[in-house]
């Protein structure tokens, strides 16, 4: 057969490697006079439809081995470089690294620190590893900087965190959708369409931003907030709802507890008030609470924006407060629901790799749990030790309390708050151990390095924002240097002396898997590869099948009873608080941070792909007209922003559709762009949040020729 005539090599079904909505896709591998990977789209796929954004369609590019890592790492004594290593010695290293401080200083002192991007699989594995193999209670990830606040008031109020409570599906198909801090046209285009439905059959789109962002253009209703009032905001709504007899007081009766307390703390706070606070102007107040409450069905949706704060539990609780008072809640086509950032921001909460949880959403300190997950890993309950750090805390006790760290998916030098002195605190550690893709900022510093496969050459699973299980597919092969983290997991266990109960097949660990979780809150006992396989995805809770019948997921909760003991939801009578840090004479200016749509999180691989690295090629600083008159600055100027802990630098962009008390920075670079030297690690006392969104600073003009030092020295 010639070149010309020679079939097309087979299409892979699979998921893209980014966002929580794991957009469905086919990929072909290199065949048939092809050279790369190609993307082709999957229209069979509800979440996507086909639809891909330019970090989805350009996925493939990280395959290259230009621009990623294909072979370990390890820092030598006589150079200090970072040199290549075989597998062996690169091993052995990390195992010796590990035990040696172990040894000298006690379990706690060697931590691990995964991500919001591994599948469920490895979550699994790494949150065992630590547990079974090191021992030590130090591990956490970088999904605590993303959902923490929203799961914390789900679990409170609902007694069972998914993000999304209901299908995607639903969303256009209600009559009001309030959109709490979440700009879904840059972080999750595909998503923004079901938004477009919605308006398209007549339903009502509220967008609460302090930025007049792509999303809030889309809106019917646009208020824009002074950042870290959003609590504020939702009680004044809940205040306009009671004075104006708009709640549901057949569903508070009977499927509610709690009710008296939080209507009264709302009732304190008046229109006028709220107007003070948030700076949102009573007509607005009154028009989202009139629209939010004539529809028949309603739902808010919230994102980073209120939850990154250190009150967003109590802020998400307001919310969910406003939906219950209302009946919008346990109902079709209604309810609460986050929006989830990261690829497997969901699954990766959900069995193992956060402090305090074991597999199935059990929590550690459960004496059952403990027992069920104990038994099912070999293991005497009491060896499992108890909840550790939350992430920000795990980092900041680096060099002190925890000696030596093993990082997986994560680059916390870029994403941590206060980076720089979460990227002094990684310099002083005795040992540093990172598994990667590419040669991220924080692999950079370690002492040794560990390549690891990706999305298209691994299959495993992974949970999107709606809870829907899903299996990503083994595609095309990774280069003979490369290994999965199973893999490594697998053989740093053996090194430290466990040669079984770390497989590297993907499958059998979900077997596992599916084991641990039964009977817990996030049960997969009845989730099978095949399954998702046949079934595009299956929702959990899904318990394992019966003889007589087979579990069919669970698409839609709560439409029957909350996941309480009562089966009630419970309301939680809330009252705003001010950010910790609010503006004064020496920084009056407020910061707030966020994405721009064709980067992602850190950037360590969206940095590395050249059509996405040319629409957006660096960080800037978006400010109002009147503060940059105030400031002589013109676009295209550098700013710098400056906290009491750091300072950033961007060009200028001026525009009137952010507040003139405000400035804003995306997040995903390091060097003198890097925002988060700026921002604020102060914590949520319920979620352990970091408040990201908000932080008093000072904004400065930079003159011609005048550098930024290293890029975010502290500041005082």
């Amino acid at each position: 057969m010639s070149e010309l005539t020679a079939p097309a090599a087979p299409l892979t079904a699979t998921h893209c490697p980014y966002c929580a909505l794991q957009c469905g896709m086919n990929l072909r591998g290199p065949g048939a006079g092809e050279e790369t990977v190609q993307v082709v789209e999957r229209p069979d796929f509800p979440v996507n439809r086909g639809a891909l954004c330019g970090k989805g369609r350009t996925a493939p590019a990280l395959l290259s081995s230009r621009v990623r890592l294909t072979g370990p790492l390890v820092r030598s004594a006589a150079t200090g470089r970072l040199e290549p290593a075989g597998w062996e010695e690169a091993l052995e290293r990390v195992a010796e690294g590990l035990l040696r401080t172990r040894a000298a200083h006690g379990r706690d002192a060697v931590g691990v620190f995964g991500g919001g991007g591994l599948t469920n699989e490895k979550a699994y594995t790494l949150g065992k590893f630590a547990r079974v193999v090191l021992g030590t209670s130090q591990i956490d990830y970088n999904g605590r900087f993303c959902m923490s606040s929203a799961a914390a008031a789900h679990q409170r109020a609902f007694g069972l965190d998914r993000g999304l409570p209901f299908p995607l599906e639903d969303i256009p198909r209600t009559g009001c959708v309030v959109l709490v801090g979440s700009n879904p046209a840059e972080t999750m285009p595909p998503a923004l369409r079901f938004l477009t439905e919605l308006r398209e059959n007549g339903g009502t789109l509220i967008v609460i931003d302090p930025r007049r962002t792509r999303t809030a253009e889309q809106a019917d209703l646009h208020l824009a907030p002074r950042p870290g009032t959003d609590l504020a905001l939702a009680l004044g709504l809940l205040h306009l709802v009671v004075a104006e007899g708009r709640t549901d007081e057949a569903f508070i009766a009977d499927r509610t507890t709690g009710w008296e307390e939080a209507r009264s703390a709302a009732m304190a706070y008046w229109p006028e008030l709220v107007e003070r606070i948030t700076g949102v102007g009573v007509p607005q107040l009154r028009a989202a609470a009139a629209l939010f409450c004539d529809a028949a069905s309603s739902m808010v949706l919230t994102a980073r924006g209120p939850e990154q704060q250190s009150k967003g539990t109590d802020t998400v609780s307001a919310w969910i407060n406003l939906c219950l008072a209302t009946g919008r809640a346990g109902r079709p086509l209604s309810g609460y629901g986050c929006l989830t950032g990261q690829g497997n921001g969901q699954g990766g909460r959900e069995h193992g790799q956060k402090a305090d949880q074991l597999p199935g959403y059990r929590k550690l300190d459960d004496p059952a749990a403990r027992a069920h997950v104990a038994e099912v890993w070999g293991v005497a309950p009491e060896s499992l030790p108890g909840p550790g750090r939350s992430a920000y805390e795990l980092l900041d006790a680096l060099g002190t309390e925890v000696r030596s760290l093993l990082v997986m998916g994560s680059n916390p030098v870029v994403s941590a708050p206060r980076a720089a002195h979460v990227e002094e605190r990684l310099r002083s550690l005795d040992f540093l151990a990172v598994a990667d893709v590419v040669l991220s900022e924080t692999a950079a510093l370690a002492d040794v390095v560990l390549p690891v496969t990706q999305w298209a050459e691994e299959t495993g699973t992974t949970t999107n924002l709606e809870g829907r299980v899903l299996l990503r597919r083994r595609a095309v092969s990774a280069p003979p240097g490369v290994r999965s983290d199973l893999e490594i997991l697998g053989g740093l266990a053996a090194l430290l002396g466990h040669e079984k109960g770390f497989p590297a097949d993907p499958e059998e660990v979900f077997e596992e898997l599916r084991r641990a979780s039964a009977g817990g809150p996030a049960d997969y006992s009845g989730i099978t590869y095949r399954r998702i396989a046949e079934e595009d995805g299956v929702f959990w809770p899904c318990p394992e099948e019966s003889a007589e019948s087979r579990h069919p997921g669970t698409p839609r909760l709560f439409l029957d009873r909350f996941a309480t003991p009562d089966g009630r939801a419970r309301f939680v009578p809330v009252t705003h608080r001010a950010a910790a840090e609010e503006p004064d004479d020496d920084y009056p200016v407020l910061l707030t941070t966020g994405r721009v749509v064709s980067q992602y999180q850190s950037g360590a691989q969206t940095r590395r792909v050249d059509e996405l690295n040319a629409a957006a090629p660096g960080p800037f600083v978006e400010l109002h007209p009147l503060l940059a008159e105030r400031l002589e600055a013109a676009e295209g100027d550098r700013i710098a922003v400056v906290s009491r802990r750091g300072r950033a630098v961007g060009p200028a962009r001026i525009t009137t559709g952010i507040r003139p008390d405000t400035v804003f920075m995306p997040f995903h670079w390091p060097g003198e762009g890097r925002v988060n030297s700026v921002t604020n690690p102060a914590l949520d006392p319920t979620s352990r949040m970091p408040e990201f969104k908000v932080c008093a600073v000072r904004v400065e003009r930079v003159g011609a020729g005048e550098g930024a030092g290293r890029g975010a020295p502290e500041v005082g």
